[in-house]
C-alpha cells in the first residue's frame, strides 16, 4: 500500500505553505480575536481569493467554485495548522448555516447570504434552546402567527451562544400550534436589529474569559417576513437537523490544531529547569492524546467522504460530538496541568499564558459536552439510531 501523496497534492502543499509564508504575520497563534473586524474580513476575503476558505462553494455565492477534494482540504488543515494560524472561520454561520442553506435554501437566499457569511460580512447565532426546551427540543413553543405577509415571533431562547455579538439568528419557532410537535416549526432567519427583541447575557463560570458568550433572548411581537422561512413552513423539524449535524461534523474539525498548540506549550513550559515534554507523565499522557487526535482527524476524513459522495454518515457522524468534546477538555487539562501553579490564572496578569486561551478552552469544552445535547443524550442516540437498540422506557403514567 502507498501511502505517500500523489506528486500534485506536494505541490498543492508548496502553494499553500508559499501562502502562509507570505501572509501568516496577519494573524498570530490563531489569535484571530486580535484583530480589528474589518482586517478579519480581509483575511478571510484574501483566504478565499486563493481557494483556502469557501473552497468548494460556487462563485455565484462567493465560494471559490473548486472540485471537492478530500486530500486538499486533509492538506490545507494540516499545513494551517502547522503554521498555528486559523484557516476561515469556525462561527455558526459558516459551519452550520452555510452548509443548510446549500442543501434547502432558495436561490435568494443563497445569493444573499453566503457569500457576505464565509466572508465574515454577516455573523450568525442559532436560536434553538428554550428555558423548557433543551434536550427535548422539538417541544419548543416560541410562536409564529402570521401577520399579513409577515410572522410576529414571541417567545424565549436561551443559551444562544453570541447573540450579543451576531447581526443574524436561524431560530426554531412554532407556526403551526396545532400540528404534532415535530410538524409545527418552521426555520426562519432573523435580523437581531428587529424591533422587539431584547438580549441578555448570561453569567457563566468562564466569567468574561474566551470569546463565546452565552445569552437569553426575548420576543415580543418580532416582525418578520415569512419569505425568511428556509424550506417550507412546517418542515423546520428536519432543517434543524441538517443544521445539526453540520454542527456535530465542525466539532472535529480541528483537535490536530489543538494539539500542536499544546506541544508548543510543553515545549516552552520548565519545572525545576526542564521543559514540560521532558517529563515522562506528562509525554505518556501527550501521547495518548495524540493517538485519540489521530483518531479523530481520520474520523473526519471519513465524514467528510461521506458528504462529498452526499451520503448519511450514520453512526459515524453520532460518535463525533460525544468524542471530541471530551478530547477537547482532555487536551485542556493537560495544558493547564503543565502550567503547574500559573493555570488557574486567567485574568490577564503578567504571568497568564497564551493570553488565557487554555483557561477559556477548558471551560467551553466542558461546556459543550453538556451543550448542544449532554454526552449521556449522545449516547441514547448513538444506541438507538446507530446501533437499532431499543427505547429508553418512558416512565409509567400515574394511576
Amino acid at each position: 500500500m502507498d501511502l505517500e501523496y500523489d506528486k500534485k497534492y506536494e505541490t498543492f502543499r508548496q502553494e499553500v505553505q508559499t501562502f502562509l509564508d507570505e501572509h501568516k504575520p496577519k494573524v498570530k497563534d490563531r489569535a484571530t480575536s486580535e484583530l480589528s473586524r474589518a482586517d478579519f474580513e480581509e483575511w478571510l476575503q484574501l483566504q478565499i481569493k486563493h481557494g483556502y476558505w469557501a473552497r468548494t462553494i460556487p462563485q455565484q455565492y462567493g465560494g471559490y467554485g473548486a472540485e471537492p477534494d478530500l486530500m486538499h482540504t486533509v492538506i490545507m488543515d494540516e499545513e494551517f495548522n502547522r503554521a498555528g494560524v486559523l484557516r476561515g472561520s469556525p462561527a455558526q454561520g459558516p459551519s452550520m448555516l452555510v452548509p443548510t442553506l446549500l442543501e434547502h435554501g432558495t436561490e435568494a437566499q443563497r445569493e444573499k447570504w453566503i457569500g457576505a457569511t464565509m466572508q465574515g460580512k454577516v455573523r450568525w447565532c442559532q436560536g434553538y434552546s428554550e428555558p423548557g426546551s433543551g434536550s427535548d427540543l422539538a417541544s419548543l413553543q416560541t410562536s409564529a402567527r402570521e401577520d399579513g405577509d409577515d410572522f410576529l415571533i414571541n417567545g424565549q431562547k436561551i443559551w444562544t451562544s453570541t447573540a450579543d455579538k451576531a447581526d443574524m439568528m436561524f431560530v426554531l419557532v412554532r407556526t403551526e400550534p396545532d400540528a404534532p410537535k415535530h410538524s409545527g416549526i418552521s426555520y426562519v432567519l432573523l435580523d437581531m436589529k428587529t424591533p422587539g427583541l431584547e438580549v441578555q447575557p448570561l453569567r457563566t463560570m468562564s466569567g468574561d474569559i474566551g470569546e463565546n458568550s452565552f445569552n437569553q433572548v426575548f420576543f415580543k411581537d418580532v416582525r418578520v417576513p415569512q419569505s425568511n422561512v428556509v424550506g417550507q413552513r412546517g418542515e423546520g423539524w428536519k432543517i434543524a437537523n441538517t443544521t445539526l449535524k453540520h454542527e456535530r461534523n465542525s466539532l472535529s474539525s480541528n483537535a490536530e490544531g489543538t494539539l500542536m498548540r499544546l506541544i508548543r506549550l510543553m515545549n516552552r513550559e520548565t519545572i525545576n529547569g526542564v521543559s514540560a515534554m521532558a517529563n515522562p507523565i506528562y509525554r505518556d499522557r501527550l501521547m495518548k492524546l495524540q493517538a485519540r487526535v489521530l483518531a479523530m482527524k481520520h474520523h473526519s476524513m471519513r465524514i467528510l467522504t461521506y458528504s462529498l459522495k452526499k451520503e448519511n454518515s450514520g453512526t459515524a457522524g453520532l460518535v463525533t460530538k460525544l468524542q471530541n468534546c471530551q478530547l477537547g477538555f482532555d487536551m485542556a487539562s493537560l495544558a493547564i496541568d503543565v502550567m503547574g501553579e500559573l493555570g488557574v490564572l486567567y485574568d490577564h496578569t503578567k504571568y497568564e499564558r497564551d493570553k488565557g486561551f487554555w483557561q477559556a478552552h477548558s471551560f467551553f469544552s466542558l461546556g459543550l459536552i453538556i451543550g448542544g445535547g449532554t454526552a449521556q443524550i449522545q449516547k441514547n442516540i448513538i444506541s438507538e439510531r446507530g446501533l437499532g437498540l431499543p427505547r429508553e422506557p418512558k416512565p409509567a403514567k400515574p394511576a
